[in-house]
């Protein structure tokens, strides 16, 4: 199952980074990668991240970068130099946003010999639905919506995007570059709820479609044994 293994990245959406060292404990030598949120970004700040990337743990640092161009740009470099294996920005940021994000990570991993993390844009959060996209102003259906954010991304560089699975098999169709990555939130396993996610699909039905990589939470970090859900969840996508 190492393959599969490889697919997954735990969130650790915890309130302290005592919690999410015991998740780490736990669970470390069972998944691909951990993802580091908003919330334990806030509370444990940069060191934390340090700390992890320190014990040649992969991680996805999830910020979701969006301002003006200069901005994200320079934050990007500051993410790039933790030395985090991927995080995110906001595709809707704008084309000149994600296209000096790109530039400027790739310089200075270039001038200071660091490992270029992967960058990828997020399309439509999983929280949102119709609805959601109408009040802010946008008329696009969510799937067109995703597409051409998707199409976007590609076009200034980025390595991939973060989309719901269900626009996974659309994404694969319309994007020409082969190792353009799909990370893949709302997903939830046979055993597990929707909690807040609203565009969800199984673990194995996500990774039919063609997503890379499965990000899951609360299905694996609310199980009192964490490790019994991670083993589930691969025996779910292993299963014919």
């Amino acid at each position: 199952m190492s393959k599969t293994k490889d697919k997954i990245i735990v969130a650790l959406d915890v309130e302290t980074a005592d919690e999410a060292r015991e998740i780490i404990a736990e669970i470390g030598g069972e998944v691909g990668a951990f993802k580091i949120g908003l919330q334990l970004f806030t509370a444990a700040g940069a060191s934390f991240v340090r700390e992890v990337v320190g014990k040649n743990i992969k991680l996805f640092l999830d910020v979701k970068f969006h301002d003006i161009p200069n901005t994200v740009a320079k934050a990007s470099v500051e993410v790039a130099r933790l030395g985090v294996w991927m995080f995110n920005i906001h595709a809707v940021g704008g084309g000149e946003m994600m296209r000096r994000t790109v530039e400027n990570v790739r310089e200075v991993c270039a001038r200071e010999n660091l490992e270029q993390p992967k960058i990828i844009g997020v399309t439509v959060l999983t929280s949102a639905d119709q609805e959601t996209l109408r009040e802010v102003g946008i008329s696009r259906e969510i799937d067109s919506q995703v597409l051409n954010l998707a199409k976007l991304t590609a076009k200034c560089g980025l390595d991939g995007v973060v989309a719901s699975p269900l626009e996974v098999d659309a994404i694969r169709r319309n994007i020409e570059k082969k190792d353009f990555l799909i990370v893949t939130p709302g997903i939830r396993p046979s055993f597990a709820t929707n909690d807040d996610q609203k565009r969800v699909m199984t673990p194995k039905e996500a990774v039919s479609q063609g997503a890379d990589y499965l990000v899951i939470g609360r299905p694996v970090t609310g199980q009192k044994d964490k490790l019994s859900a991670v083993r589930k969840i691969l025996e779910e996508i292993e299963t014919e």
